[in-house]
Parts: C-alpha cells; structure tokens; sequence
C-alpha cells in the first residue's frame, strides 16, 4: 500500500519514500554514511591543526571566529537563490562540509608539496608561491570541489535537475572552502607585520566573499546545462568546458596579484570579477525563468483538470506568487499555515519536476507511483489551505 507524503520542514521538504526501503541496503548506506563523515571530519581536524600549527593557537582561534561569523548570511544568500524547488538539506549539508572539511585537505597537501618541488626545482622560493598560486591552487582546489558536484550530478539524478541546483551546490562546496581557507588567512594577517586582519578581512570577507562559490559556480552551470539539454554535444562539453572556466577564473584572479602586484589585482577585480558576478546574477535569473516556465508547463494539466484553480496556478508559478501566498497564509492561520502553503509551493515543484524528469527520459523505476504521491500530497494541502 502506497504512503501518504507527509509535510517536511519548510525549505527542505522532500517526498517520503514510496516503497518501504531494504532494511539491509539502508543499514549499509548508514554505516557508509557514518564512516564517509568520519572520515571527513578525520581530515577537517587534520586541516585545523595544520592551520593551528602555522599560525599559532591564539591567532587561529581568532581567525576562527572571523572566519565562521559572516557565513550564515553568505550561506542564506545561497540558499535564497533556490526559490522552487529546496534542495534535501542533507545534500546542502554535505556540499559545505565537503568544501570546507574534504576539498581545502587535498588541496592544502597538493599544493603544499607541488609548490615546494617547483622551489626545489628552481632555487627559489618565490617560484615555488607563484606556481603554487597561479597554477596549482586553481587546478586542485576547483576540482576537489567539482567532485562532489559531479558525485551529485550522477548518483542524485533526481535532484540535480538544471542550472540553478549546480550553483547552490556550487555555492555551498565553495563557501565551505572559502570558509576553512580564510581561517588560515585571517589567523596569518594576525601575526603578520604587513598587513593587518582587518584589511584582509575586507579583501576576503567583504570585497571578494563569493570568488570561490562563483569559480565553482561555473562546473555548476555545465553540469546544470548537462542535465537539462537533450542536446548530446552539450552533455559531454558544458561539464568539462565548465570546470575548465572554473579553473580559469580562479587562475585570472591568483594570477593578478602574485605576478603583476596589487595595482593589476584591482583592476581585474574590477574589470573581470565584477562584471562576471553581474553576469552571474544574469545567469540565476534566467535559470530562475526557465524553472517558473518548467512549472507551469507541467502544473497545466493540473490546473485544466480543476485541481488547481486560476489564482493558486498563477500563484505557484512566479516567484513573487509564491511570496504572497505564503504571507498571506501566515496572516490568514499564523505559523502553521505558513507551514502548509511553503510545503504546497514545495510539493507543486516536485511534481514538476518529476515530470520534466520524466519527459526527457531520466524515469524512476517508481515514477507512476511518485506522480500519485506527489498529486495525493498536493490535494490534502489544498483542501487544508482552503479550509481556512
């Protein structure tokens, strides 16, 4: 017998499984989970008392603090941008930690050691910092963080469906690292002699917060346009040409400062990383557009068959509808029904983009069954939401 989705918290809502799970298969993906965060938190506190050791323990418990305060915001920044369809939270989740914890270890090791080999290799340390910026950092940290993008875009197909989920994935694995990185910056700007915290403070934490969600952003966006093209040339171009622009902007913006000085760093701040932000803005909007097209498309036959009437079908269909509705909920019914119609907006999405899924050919094993759910769940939340 079928299951009845049940309402999840607002924002993180997910469909509840349509058949009752292999109690031996979940176990195992307990026991893989469990030990895949161990090892994750294994390798953060290895890259924690790496950063101590440099820095010294006063100093890296200052950077600490610096570092972690803004980062609810940036993250709710991140989070907003994805306006139908809420990620699982456990995704988000591991997403930051895998930036923050997983990528900044192989990439402090990497290029630790290349770095060392190339002054090796040429008497010079100053070579060493430079190759280290320029080349290495930009290569192995934008793929250590791609990894569990690309880890997402093959084993959560059902999750990964376009653009915008490739940068709020990319998002939150570049904050995380950004995050972890700027530990060790901040706590080295305390005890340097050049140059204060608070002046690397605003360079990292309010000129440039976003460089590395938004060199990421960039194997997001391939692998967003990868999932949802039928086009076979662009499947196999846009991920690689993606991680390939990543690599590339983060080599532009190394590059600036370690070869050319702070004046050359300015101005590519200016004339190049500014412009692409804009850009990127330019890119979530219309990835934005696209997901509102995707929904009422495949909300019609929902709201020709009178399941849905006009107004709520305009309303789950625009981002600012959604908006109104759900305040409009609250000032009708208070918290609890704010829950509902959030949880409506949810459910509608889901359904969505099931059937875009669908429609291009990624079909669950259980699709029909999914569809009754999430159509079972849409009802009880219209009826609850009508009553009031």
């Amino acid at each position: 017998m079928m299951n009845t989705p049940r309402p999840a918290p607002a924002g993180f809502a997910r469909p509840v499984a349509l058949k009752p799970a292999n109690s031996a298969k979940r176990a195992i993906k307990i026991v893989l989970g469990i030990f895949a965060s161990l090892i994750g938190l294994l390798l953060g506190l290895i890259v924690l008392l790496l950063i101590g050791f440099e820095t010294g323990p006063v100093p890296f418990l200052i950077g600490l603090v610096t570092a972690t305060v803004p980062v609810p915001l940036y993250l709710i920044l991140v989070l907003w941008i994805d306006r139908y369809e809420a990620e699982p939270f456990w995704m988000l989740a591991t997403a930051f930690f895998w930036g923050a914890l997983i990528a900044v270890f192989f990439a402090i090791i990497i290029n630790t050691i290349s770095g060392e080999a190339v002054a090796m290799m040429t008497d010079s340390a100053q070579a060493g910092h430079t190759f280290g910026a320029v080349v290495s950092a930009p290569i192995v940290e934008e793929i250590a963080k791609a990894l569990i993008l690309f880890i997402f875009f093959f084993l959560k197909k059902d999750e990964f469906d376009g653009v915008i989920d490739g940068i709020v994935y990319a998002g939150m694995v570049g904050l995380g690292f950004a995050m972890t990185e700027n530990i060790l910056y901040y706590g080295k700007a305390v005890i340097s002699p050049n140059v204060g915290l608070l002046f690397v403070f605003i360079l990292r934490g309010a000129l440039a917060p976003f460089s590395h969600p938004m060199f990421t952003s960039f194997t997001g966006i391939g692998l967003g346009l990868a999932r949802q093209t039928r086009n076979m040339a662009v499947k196999w171009i846009a991920p690689p040409l993606g991680l390939l622009a990543a690599i590339s902007m983060h080599s532009i913006w190394n590059g600036s400062g370690a070869l050319f000085g702070g004046g050359a760093f300015i101005l590519t701040y200016i004339v190049i990383m500014i412009p692409a932000f804009f850009i990127m803005l330019v890119v979530i909007a219309l990835g934005l557009r696209r997901e509102g097209q995707l929904v009422r498309e495949h909300l019609a036959p929902d709201f020709k068959g009178g399941l849905l009437t006009q107004k709520e079908y305009n309303q789950l269909c625009t981002i600012t509808g959604r908006m109104g509705s759900s305040f409009n909920a609250f000032s009708r019914g208070g918290l609890g029904h704010w829950q509902a119609a959030r949880q409506l907006n949810q459910t509608a999405s889901e359904l969505a983009f099931h059937r875009s899924r669908v429609a291009r050919g990624i079909c669950a094993a259980d699709a029909h069954e999914r569809e009754a759910a999430y159509r079972l769940a849409l009802e009880n939340l219209l009826r609850q939401l009508r009553a009031t």
